[in-house]
């Protein structure tokens, strides 16, 4: 059985994955800058095992796409929580919504959205239109990302 889909796949071994990648030393780098960042009151992000993995194999995949996707237009992110901007508290928020802690993984477009990934492994994007559930896990919000499908919105009780 094969990972990602075809295209899937295809795109990301562009942005410099392969099967097997595992760049612990950028990531370990990446997760104390993010983990730096503080709000007013001394809140911080405290990383987790779901995102430790998913950034130790994804931490640097760069996707440069623009055009149209299944559902929506594909626009290009990156999974690096250093180019994440300031959103400690936001993230706190949205965690509780959820019931969850939050890590953040990256972002999409030109900082229109924040990717973050839960103490579950899923995955989710926060942009100024609300809040999106991308996957269950890593590979599938990939999926999402790569292919323009439109995620569901996440409600106010934390259900989508």
């Amino acid at each position: 059985m094969q990972r990602f889909p075809g295209e899937v796949e295809a795109v990301l071994r562009a942005a410099g994955w392969a099967e097997g990648r595992s760049v612990a030393d950028a990531a370990a780098e990446a997760i104390r800058t993010a983990c730096a960042q503080t709000t007013a009151d001394g809140r911080r992000y405290v990383p987790f095992p779901a995102a430790e993995r998913a950034l130790y194999e994804f931490v640097g995949v760069y996707v440069d796409q623009d055009g149209p996707g299944v559902a929506l237009r594909r626009r290009p992110f990156a999974l690096d929580p250093a180019m994440v901007p300031p959103s400690v508290a936001t993230l706190a928020e949205f965690g509780r919504a959820l019931g969850v802690g939050l890590f953040p993984l990256g972002v999409e477009g030109v900082e229109d959205a924040v990717l973050v990934i839960d103490e579950h492994g899923r995955v989710f994007a926060l942009d100024a239109g609300g809040e999106w559930f991308l996957g269950e896990h890593v590979d599938a919000a990939l999926t999402t990302l790569v292919t323009g499908t439109a995620p569901p919105r996440v409600r106010d009780d934390g259900t989508w």
